[in-house]
């Protein structure tokens, strides 16, 4: 067989992303920069955003999905007066208005975004379409009809009014969100136009901006050795968010072997915050984490072993 090219390395790298590049040229970047034999990146930022791009190597991407699934916070800038077709400023223009809403008029308009809602995705997005990208579609003058999706938004903020054109939100959302349709929509919801002329992520589950590097701070040595492992978080980094499960040294040894261990064996350590009728849990071997255990009818089933 022939050997993986690049090194087995495992961990997470936060990348402070920086605007004009896709998320694959980040990850396809640092991935050179180690030497990797394995990457991915925990949810995908449009070109024009800059910030928070958390990226997965080696055993790292089999906690991707639940990076994915995590809080996330961003903070945009919307440009009132003008619509364009990709709902940002790299679009064509498409409709304008003098209407500019007043501070009053954009809280009074907010609490309809917020909690369980229907949300219509821009037609410049990676959603599929009969087998096709609706960007794609887009681009070739065919933008797609696209039905409205669930989205949950946990908040949403005015926070800044620099003048009256430009109107700055912060945003706390679940997965599957787009910042793009919230400004556009917001907008609409007060009688003008508007589209996204900024956007920075601040968080993505437990990550921060204080976990974030800069992509040109990853140095490597004059005679282009790899950049060194020792930038990268953890590979049990990104499960901080879930409820940790103690476990004795047999049952984490049960679990890594793929068998199930009774609930009522665990009874007294199972987390409040954990649905025992289909809840996750982190799986801890003393301080050790030994990966994510899913409960449910009656027994605790290894998920994503580390």
């Amino acid at each position: 067989m022939r050997r993986k090219r690049g090194r087995a390395i495992d961990g997470w790298l936060v990348i402070d992303k920086p605007s004009g590049m896709t998320s694959t040229e980040i990850v396809n970047r640092v991935k050179r920069l180690f030497d990797a034999q394995k990457a991915g990146h925990g949810g995908t930022l449009d070109p024009l955003a800059t910030g928070l791009l958390p990226v997965a190597f080696g055993a790292a991407t089999k906690t991707v999905p639940y990076i994915m699934d995590g809080t996330k916070r961003y903070q945009f800038t919307l440009r009132l007066g003008e619509a364009r077709d990709s709902d940002d400023a790299d679009g064509v223009v498409t409709a304008t208005s003098d209407v500019r809403p007043t501070d009053a008029q954009f809280r009074d308009a907010l609490p309809a975004f917020r909690g369980d809602i229907m949300q219509v995705p821009p037609v410049f997005s990676a959603i599929k379409v009969a087998g096709e990208r609706a960007y794609d579609m887009a681009r070739d003058g065919r933008a797609p009809d696209l039905p409205p999706r669930p989205a949950r938004v946990d908040r949403f903020e005015l926070v800044a009014r620099p003048d009256a054109d430009t109107a700055i939100f912060e945003v706390e959302s679940g997965k599957g969100v787009y910042m793009r349709s919230l400004a556009r929509d917001i907008a609409r919801a007060c009688g003008t136009v508007g589209h996204v002329a900024a956007l920075r992520r601040l968080r993505v589950g437990p990550f921060s901006e204080a976990d974030a590097i800069k992509l040109d701070k990853i140095a490597t040595s004059d005679d282009n050795a790899p950049a060194s492992p020792d930038l990268l978080l953890p590979v049990a980094t990104a499960l901080a968010d879930i409820p940790a499960l103690a476990l004795t040294h047999e049952e984490a040894d049960a679990l890594s072997h793929g068998r199930a261990i009774s609930l009522l064996d665990l009874m007294g350590r199972i987390p409040d915050a954990v649905d025992p009728a289909g809840g996750i849990a982190r799986g801890m071997d003393g301080k050790r984490v030994i990966g994510l255990c899913r409960l449910e009818d009656g027994w605790l089933r290894p998920d994503r072993m580390l």
